[in-house]
């Protein structure tokens, strides 16, 4: 893999402070969150945003990693390392006063019941006010070095999955097979999975998560095969079909469907769409073929810093596209007794159309 352009991370706690509707300051307490704004990776922090300045508090074991991961993504805040509970109060307590904060922004989707009651005794002068989105409808538009992490992510996975592809005709294990995929995308770079790979054959795939089981892989049925790595953060996210031999006409009407349906999502997929309008592309042409009933999921997802972020492409969906965001397109079809067909690509949304980033070539029989 080769090197990554390194990313500004500074200017995102401009384009935040812009957002602060009726509050002074955000308490940032989700992790992939701080992660967005300063860069560190460490399993403990919290970040208080204020109207000019930035206070970023972890513990003691992150005193050099806090530093130079906020250098380096060229993050200006004063880096409090305080060894206990209450000095990390303290220290976020007193920038919130030196700062005049009155209404104080927690994120909602990110902060427990009793948490709430804790930060009432820790910040005792200011309103604590419930906000919703602030910095996670920011992650949604990505920066060109986002998309390359993508980009590197998909490229793994695309490269993994054709070294072991051929391994099906060995008859492995789903678990087996599942395990032969990760440690190909690990060995290329990855630093981790998007998320537990979902190999899924014969009657599994009806499951649309299944997890891997000892079921051996056998010839004439279809395999799911859904799975993604993650590079430097950020995930990818793709979904194939396949089967060792000929399936049958049944399964080859079933995956022929899905594969039209997911081109049609695909190519709905524009600046300006909404969501709702991808999701209705790809679920008409499995409703017509009389299987909209065994389509029980949205069309996908946004991808990120997490494998599963806004916008939502489903039915439902009040969101419109826009370039910079990254979606996956994944209609899907599961028949319990024969088994399932989901089909994934993941694109970046740009002024010229679609883009995908997964490049694995479709095809059921391997």
């Amino acid at each position: 893999m080769s090197a990554l352009t390194p990313m500004d991370l500074g200017p995102r706690l401009d384009r935040l402070r812009a957002r602060f509707d009726g509050i002074d300051a955000l308490l940032v307490t989700r992790l992939v969150n701080v992660r967005y704004l300063t860069g560190f990776t460490g399993s403990a922090a919290l970040l208080l945003v204020t109207g000019d300045a930035a206070t970023f508090v972890t513990d003691g074991r992150y005193r050099d990693q806090a530093a130079d991961q906020l250098h380096e993504a060229g993050v200006t805040a004063e880096i409090v390392v305080g060894l206990t509970q209450a000095d990390q109060r303290a220290a976020l307590a007193d920038a919130a006063a030196a700062a005049g904060v009155e209404r104080l922004g927690l994120e909602a989707e990110g902060v427990t019941w009793s948490q709430q009651r804790g930060y009432v005794e820790w910040f005792p002068e200011a309103e604590l006010v419930a906000t919703s989105g602030l910095v996670d409808d920011l992650r949604m538009v990505k920066e060109a070095g986002e998309v390359e992490r993508i980009r590197a992510a998909c490229a793994i996975a695309d490269d993994a999955l054709a070294e072991v592809l051929p391994s099906l005709h060995d008859a492995p294990t789903e678990r087996a097979f599942a395990l032969r995929l990760e440690f190909a995308m690990r060995e290329r770079g990855a630093t981790g999975v998007s998320f537990d790979p979902i190999v899924a054959s014969g009657p599994n795939g009806a499951k649309p998560h299944a997890r891997p089981s000892d079921r051996q892989v056998a010839p004439g049925e279809l395999v799911v095969i859904d799975f993604g790595c993650v590079v430097d953060g950020y995930c990818s996210d793709m979904t194939r079909t396949v089967s060792v031999g000929d399936p049958g006409p049944d399964a080859r009407r079933l995956w022929d469907t899905v594969a039209d349906a997911q081109r049609r999502g695909c190519d709905a997929v524009a600046v300006g769409v909404d969501c709702a309008a991808v999701d209705r592309a790809s679920r008409d042409v499995i409703t017509e073929a009389g299987w909209g009933d065994a389509f029980i999921h949205g069309t996908g997802h946004g991808v990120g810093l997490e494998i599963h972020e806004s916008p939502r492409v489903a039915s439902t969906s009040t969101g419109t596209l826009a370039a910079g965001h990254v979606v996956t397109v994944e209609p899907g079809v599961y028949l319990p007794g024969l088994g399932g067909v989901r089909i994934e690509d993941t694109l970046v949304v740009t002024a010229d159309g679609p883009e995908a980033l997964t490049e694995f070539p479709k095809q059921l029989v391997v």
